[in-house]
C-alpha cells in the first residue's frame, strides 16, 4: 500500500471514529476532528456514505444525523486493528528519536521547543518532553484548521509562534520538503530532525540526535521579522519517501505505550 492509500485509510478511520462517538456532529466539526479543510471532510463523508459505512437522516432545524452502519462498525474495527498492530513498534522508535533530539537540545541549552507539523509524531514528542525537561511552546502547521492539538496551541503562521530556542520537525506527510522550507526561514542548526523520519542526504543527513548537515550559514533564529509562514500548499498531496514511518498512532494508544517505557 502506498502513502496515499495509507493517508486515506487514516482519514476514514478518524471519520468513522468521530461519527461513532457523536451522531449529531456537523461537517465543520468533522473537519476540525480530522484536521482537514471542510471540502475534504465533505468528500470523505460522501465516500463513506456511498460505501455503506455511514447512513444519514434528517433532523429538525435543517440538520443531519450520521450513524455508523454494521458495515461501518466492521470497517472501523478492521482499520483500528490494522493500525494498532504496528503502533507499538512505531511508538518505541519515535519515542527514542524524540528523546535523542531533546538530549541534544539540553546540551545546547535549548529548553523551549516548537514542533513543526501536526501528526502522531508530534503527540509522542509532547509526551516525551516532560521527562526530558523540555518545554513545548506549541505546534506550527500551516495546513490544519485546529487551534489546539495534544494540549498545545497550534499556529498556522510561523511568525505568530511564541519565542523558542529550536524547531523539531514532526511532519509525517512531506518531511523532506517541510524540512527544506523550514531551514530557509530559521537557522539550520536549530532545526532538529528525529531519526524516525529517515531523512537522508537529500534532506540533510541526520545522525542519532537529529542534527542535520544542511544550510550555508546561520540565520538569526530570533529575528521574527524573517519568520514567514512556510509556503507548503499542497504538501499533503505529495508522497513522502517510502522509508518514512507513516503508521497512524492514536493518542490513547500512545499513552498506553508510554506507561510501558
Amino acid at each position: 500500500m502506498n502513502a496515499k492509500d495509507e493517508r486515506e485509510e487514516q482519514l476514514v478511520l478518524e471519520l468513522l471514529d468521530a461519527v461513532g462517538r457523536k451522531s449529531d456532529v456537523s461537517q465543520r466539526h468533522l473537519a476540525g476532528e480530522l484536521g482537514v479543510a471542510l471540502g475534504l471532510a465533505n468528500s470523505y463523508l460522501k465516500r463513506c456514505i456511498r460505501k455503506g459505512f455511514i447512513k444519514i437522516s434528517e433532523a429538525p432545524a435543517n440538520r443531519y444525523l450520521y450513524y455508523l452502519t454494521p458495515k461501518g462498525f466492521t470497517e472501523k474495527s478492521r482499520l483500528t486493528a490494522k493500525y494498532l498492530s504496528s503502533s507499538l513498534a512505531f511508538y518505541r522508535k519515535a519515542a527514542e528519536s524524540c528523546s535523542a533530539v531533546y538530549s541534544d537540545c539540553r546540551e545546547k541549552g535549548w529548553n523551549r521547543v516548537l514542533l513543526c507539523g501536526l501528526s502522531d509524531l508530534a503527540e509522542i514528542a509532547v509526551l516525551r518532553a516532560a521527562d526530558a525537561q523540555i518545554e513545548i511552546v506549541g505546534i506550527y502547521d500551516p495546513h490544519t484548521e485546529r487551534r489546539r492539538f495534544a494540549g498545545k496551541t497550534v499556529w498556522r503562521d510561523l511568525a505568530d509562534a511564541e519565542a523558542h530556542d529550536a524547531c523539531v520537525l514532526t511532519d509525517l506527510n512531506a518531511p523532506l520538503i517541510s524540512h527544506q522550507h523550514l531551514i530557509e526561514r530559521v537557522e539550520p542548526e536549530r532545526v532538529m530532525v528525529p531519526g524516525v523520519l529517515g531523512i537522508g542526504a537529500s534532506g540533510g543527513a541526520s545522525d542519532r540526535t537529529g542534527r542535520t548537515g544542511t544550510g550555508d550559514g546561520p540565520r538569526s533564529a530570533g529575528n521574527r521579522g524573517e519568520r514567514r509562514g512556510l509556503n507548503l500548499r499542497g504538501l499533503r498531496r505529495i508522497r513522502a519517501a517510502p522509508d518514512i514511518a507513516r503508521e497512524n498512532v492514536r493518542f490513547h494508544c500512545a499513552k498506553l505505550c508510554f506507561a510501558w517505557r
